[in-house]
């Protein structure tokens, strides 16, 4: 390993340290970004870059170069992950034992998620000077709060052949222990009340809440070389660092885009999702304002490239039966190119040649992914984002080992690889 992929993979970890929800991974992460919004467009111009939110939980960064006239270039990734959500009313009481009413959001590996230190993160919204503005807060309690306990094997004695656990039942998290002594309703208000304090507002003032549960262990290196990186969030936090760090070496000609959507783990039909109009809708509004016409504009999207930037998986060391016979990435071997006849991932022969060759000039690592034909693989943004704004599109992101576990591994060198990728995709 070198220091540039050791330090990469460092930084990676303080960032996924750091975004325990999707409102914290997209927050701006350079102060020398200029924060714009969907009423300020009009003051984009060349030379600069960009941060516009999208709907808090996604962000659209943009660099202006001095000539905007050129190659539109953007790559994409998503912030949500797999995890459990916090419902409305959450608070259960049973035999003083005080447990949180939650929902699982995505396909997370269920029994991951048992016996671990889980802190709550997300964002809470307190009343505002009217009811059409409220004022979002976000929130990080950075401390281990909860624990989701399993079942001793005395009382589950077919625990190892494989049990399954139903969320309503098994994955609520125990919060805390009532001294019985309390009034009961007390105890219903308990989350409002830790939020209150860490918030220090009133609890009659928190109006509503977007939050989940995660993990509380920070993000290490493993391995007897530690070659390996442990984290949660792996998926797809890896990716959206990757594409912060490259718009910021953007070049001084075109346009650059890195888009940052919510909600792919439940299928991208959101308004903060790359489903959504709401880029192509920026897109639009930010060439015109640079002094395009309509017909400019669409042009240039329609002849612009995309990399889609999301996990991939490699092959399995207990599992290799699983992989493709003739594609098996492998941890620390570079970026994963995914291929996929159904267009589950986006590709096509000119995308995946562009990003090759970007690969083979700049001395990148890189790799092949294609599911085993007997087992068809998940899917991510990248089909979907280019049905809505049509160009060439190519799938590509790092391998990692146990995709939607509360806790994923990766190479400590595949960071890197992505980042150099994504930094040349938007400099060539």
């Amino acid at each position: 390993m070198t220091a540039a992929e050791r330090a990469c993979a460092e930084e990676l970890i303080e960032f996924i340290d750091a975004a325990p929800s999707p409102y914290h991974a997209a927050q701006n992460p350079n102060p020398a970004w200029e924060r714009i919004t969907n009423d300020t467009i009009e003051r984009i111009r060349p030379g600069k870059t960009f941060y516009l939110p999208l709907f808090r939980t996604g962000a659209v960064v943009v660099s202006v170069g001095e000539n905007p006239r050129g190659l539109l270039r953007m790559a994409c990734a998503h912030t949500d992950f797999p995890c459990l959500r916090i419902k409305p009313n959450p608070v259960m009481c049973d035999a003083g034992y005080g447990r949180l009413n939650v929902e699982t959001y995505g396909g997370l590996i269920r029994n991951t998620w048992l016996d671990r230190p889980l802190s709550i993160a997300g964002a809470v919204t307190l009343r505002g000077t009217d009811a059409f503005h409220p004022e979002l807060r976000l929130v990080d309690f950075r401390r281990p709060l909860a624990v989701i306990p399993n079942l001793a094997i005395h009382m589950n004695r077919k625990v190892n052949e494989g049990v399954e656990l139903k969320p309503q039942k098994d994955l609520l998290p125990l919060l805390f222990q009532s001294d019985g002594a309390g009034d009961a309703a007390d105890d219903g208000k308990k989350l409002h009340a830790l939020l209150a304090e860490h918030l220090s507002v009133r609890a009659e003032d928190i109006l509503s809440y977007d939050l989940n549960v995660y993990p509380a262990e920070r993000g290490c290196f493993v391995g007897s070389g530690e070659e390996f990186l442990s984290a949660p969030r792996l998926d797809n936090l890896s990716s959206v660092k990757a594409c912060f760090d490259a718009i910021a070496q953007a070049p001084a000609e075109g346009v650059s885009v890195a888009a940052l959507f919510d909600n792919e783990e439940v299928g991208s039909r959101t308004k903060q999702g790359a489903g959504s109009l709401a880029l192509s809708m920026m897109l639009e509004r930010i060439y015109l304002a640079l002094g395009f016409s309509r017909d400019e504009y669409l042009r240039t999207a329609l002849g612009g490239v995309c990399i889609s930037a999301d996990v991939a998986h490699a092959l399995h060391p207990n599992a290799p039966e699983k992989a493709d016979p003739t594609n098996r990435p492998l941890l620390n071997r570079g970026v994963v190119l995914k291929v996929a006849a159904s267009q589950s991932y986006a590709c096509d022969p000119e995308a995946f040649a562009a990003v090759q060759d970007i690969c083979m000039r700049e001395d990148i690592p890189h790799q092949v992914f294609t599911n085993h034909s007997d087992a068809p693989g998940g899917a991510t943004l990248g089909s979907i984002l280019s049905t809505l704004l049509p160009m060439k599109t190519m799938d590509v992101g790092v391998p990692i080992l146990g995709m939607h576990s509360a806790r994923e591994t990766m190479g400590m060198r595949d960071q890197y690889a992505l980042t150099r990728l994504l930094t040349a995709f938007f400099s060539t």
